[in-house]
Order: structure tokens, then sequence, then C-alpha cells
């Protein structure tokens, strides 16, 4: 039992708290029997108990010493039934084939693979077309600062542009009507 209190102090814990845990842990089978009652059912007694007991551990320092635990543990256990019961009140149980049967908006869920197709199709553009057309559609530039950078002639700047854009579509819808494959 010494090696305990030693551990305790420690470990920093109170003895005055090791006390109050020895009479907590000794309100816990009433408290049980009571939650039980209150609540009618063992898994929310189970619940009810454990809540009231991190509370009033937690809250340890407003127990005045020389009162009647049981009936502070007790009164917490109460009100934390009656709290969850309100609570309950303003939630609707799920019914699991009327939320099967709930439709979303689809065209949501379309984006996601659009993006990623869209990616893959701008990483198979050869090099040239596929940083000529992301400095133009992403980052805003001009022709005139594309052909700078690629160090080409405005013309062929827009020519890897339209290209590239061409390309893009063609591998996202398929070629359009009319075209020929050349």
């Amino acid at each position: 039992m010494s090696n305990v209190i030693a551990l305790r102090a420690e470990v920093g814990l109170d003895p005055a708290d090791s006390s109050f845990g020895a009479e907590l842990l000794a309100v816990v089978p009433r408290l049980k029997a009571f939650a039980r009652k209150l609540s009618g059912d063992d898994d929310r007694a189970e619940d009810i108990v454990q809540e009231a007991l991190a509370r009033a551990w937690q809250h340890r320092g407003a127990f005045r010493p020389g009162t009647n635990l049981g009936a502070w543990v007790f009164t917490i256990a109460r009100n934390e039934f009656y709290s969850t019961h309100r609570r309950a009140r303003r939630e609707a149980p799920l019914d699991q084939t009327e939320a099967e049967g709930l439709t979303g908006d689809r065209g949501d869920q379309i984006w996601p693979i659009v993006l990623s197709d869209t990616l893959k199709a701008v990483a198979a553009l050869p090099d040239a077309l596929r940083e000529a057309l992301l400095l133009v559609a992403a980052n805003g530039c001009s022709y005139e600062e594309v052909a700078r950078i690629h160090h080409c002639p405005i013309g062929t700047a827009k020519s890897r542009v339209s290209r590239a854009r061409r390309a893009l579509l063609a591998a996202l819808n398929g070629p359009p009507e009319g075209s020929q494959a050349a």
C-alpha cells in the first residue's frame, strides 16, 4: 500500500486525490443501480455512470470534503441523464431504409471524375503543348509572354495553345464530328 502512495506522490497525485478516488470507487455499485433504474437500459446506464465518474473526477476540486460524495455523484448522474434525454428528443433516429432511398445531386459527384480525367489528358500532352496551354489557361499569360518564355515566334505560341486545346478536347470528348483524323 505504501508503494502505491509513493508512486502517486512521484507522479504528482495529491494524497487527497487518492482518498477521493477510493471514496468514488465505493459509490460505483450504487451509482450503476441508480443509473439502470433511471434509464431502463444497461447500455445507457453504463454511459451515464462513465460520464458521471469522469465529471466527478474532473471537478473533484469543487467537492467539499465532509459532505455526501454519493449524493454529489448521483446528482451529476441525474443531470447527465436529463441532458442526454433532452438531446435525444432533438435528434431524429436514423431510418436506414429511408436513408438509402435518399438521392443526392448526382451532378456534384461527377466533378472529381472529370477533374481526374482532365489532369490525365493534360499530362498526356507533349511537353511544349502542355506548357503553352498551362501558361495561357492556368497562369493567365499572354501569347507574347508564352513566345518569350519558349523563345519562339508569337504565331508558334498561338499554334501550340490551339493544338493543345484540340488535343485536350479530343482526349476528353473524342474527336469533333466532321473532323478527319490526320
